[in-house]
């Protein structure tokens, strides 16, 4: 049985797409890179952004630090709130968090904004700790993330906790530090990626994330 759950946050507890293509497209069309598509910039949910400016836009060290501070003038005041939680998972969050399961929350967006969009959706009381990148970058990539949150949680056998994620970088973090991945569908990857990385279980939706989480 688990007793410590990870969550992801975009594309796991929150339909957040809207809010960060936008705010990427604001930071992009200030650098002189307007995009026409939206939905070209997709890749840019789940992964720390400055990997995505480099690896996506092939942006310089300096490029990316721009990319990431106008980023930053539009997500904190309209990007943020344009987002919502996925349904049933208030419910499932709640259920958990009267069991004995740590819940906690692993992201690789920045700490102080998942702690604002946690509270904004009244869902924070749900977890035990609160995990994600700092602004500064140097706690940056999911396998970082997790680290700090093993060690901050407490966790003593890691064969007893799991991450649930909707991307690559969520399998690729849980198995960097030794821990088993559910890949949720209902996020913003897919089958065959799940696949593709190992992901160690597959979920379709809410419903059977919780079947599953209630028999392990």
């Amino acid at each position: 049985m688990y007793d410590h759950i990870f969550f992801d946050l975009d594309g796991t507890v929150t339909e957040s797409a809207e809010g960060i293509l936008n705010s990427v497209a604001y930071a992009l069309e200030k650098l002189g890179c307007p995009v026409e598509d939206k939905n070209e910039l997709r890749c840019f949910i789940g992964p720390p952004l400055s990997d995505s400016f480099r690896e996506f836009c092939g942006f310089d060290e300096e490029k990316i630090k721009l990319g990431v501070q106008y980023y930053r003038e539009y997500y904190p005041e309209k990007g943020i709130f344009e987002n919502k939680l996925y349904d049933g998972i208030e419910e499932l969050l709640k259920k958990l968090s009267q069991t004995d399961k740590k819940i906690i929350l692993a992201t690789s967006k920045p700490e102080v904004f998942a702690v604002r969009i946690l509270e904004h959706f009244n869902v924070s009381q749900y977890f035990d700790l609160i995990a994600g990148s700092t602004m500064d970058g140097t706690r940056n990539s999911k396998t970082d993330v997790l680290r700090y949150a093993i060690e901050e949680s407490g966790v003593t056998d890691i064969g007893k906790a799991i991450m649930i994620g909707d991307r690559k970088h969520d399998v690729i973090g849980a198995h960097d530090v030794g821990m088993k991945c559910a890949y949720v569908l209902f996020g913003y990857g897919d089958r065959d990626e799940a696949e593709k990385f190992g992901a160690d279980h597959i979920i379709k939706d809410v419903d059977e994330l919780e079947a599953f989480l209630s028999n392990h």
